[in-house]
């Protein structure tokens, strides 16, 4: 397996948060906070490669080149409805994202992802898109994300999620192996239900105080 294309974060206060999401004591207002937050950290590390340009800028000294951020706005696209919550967190860092999104369904039998929504910032092709779901588990939504992400067009494609289980992250990796790929923290295996072990449960429902 390429290892090249994935970041697993190492930061203690990552780690120190995920810790936090797990604890099945923590509540709904708590663990957004913490989603938030997280994402916040992670996009710090996910974004080093954004280009920059120089531009002239008057300080009150004198006037001067400094880099900002080049070329058309990042793109932050959310798998509906638990990559919602990390939004926020990459909106803290780069305000003038534009936001698309892309809804999947998981078949409770097979497990496969079944697209129902997909709207994307314009023109894509031109812009850094972060995809953003918090867990990977069998990888199937992910892959899909992304292979919906290529089909209009978009070509600098970076996939950000806090838990994932070996199982997703190799899937993910084998389909695109073009895709940066940054994992909070890399979880045991995946139980018979599909779900992330030892994870987190249901990050939607944890998110949004469903059941």
């Amino acid at each position: 397996m390429n290892e090249s294309n994935v970041t697993i974060m190492t930061h203690p206060l990552i780690q120190h948060k995920i810790s936090m999401l797990r604890d099945s004591r923590t509540g709904t207002n708590e663990f957004r906070k913490l989603i938030e937050e997280i994402a916040t950290l992670m996009g710090y590390e996910a974004l080093r490669d954004l280009p920059l340009e120089d531009v002239e800028v008057t300080t009150p000294i004198e006037t001067c080149m400094t880099p900002m951020i080049a070329g058309k706005k990042l793109a932050i696209v959310p798998i509906l409805r638990a990559g919602l919550g990390m939004v926020n967190g990459i909106l803290a860092l780069v305000p003038s994202a534009k936001v698309g999104h892309i809804g999947l369904y998981r078949d409770h039998d097979t497990h496969e992802p079944h697209e129902y929504y997909c709207k994307l910032p314009d023109p894509i092709e031109l812009r850094t898109i972060v995809t953003l779901d918090p867990m990977l588990a069998t990888g199937g939504s992910a892959v899909a994300a992304v292979d919906f992400i290529k089909q209009h067009g978009g070509r600098k494609i970076k996939f950000m999620c806090i838990i994932a289980a070996p199982e997703g992250l190799a899937r993910l990796q084998n389909a695109h192996p073009d895709v940066q790929i940054y994992v909070g923290h890399l979880d045991r295996e995946l139980n018979a239900d599909a779900y992330i072990c030892p994870g987190l449960g249901d990050a939607g429902d944890r998110i949004f105080g469903t059941k």
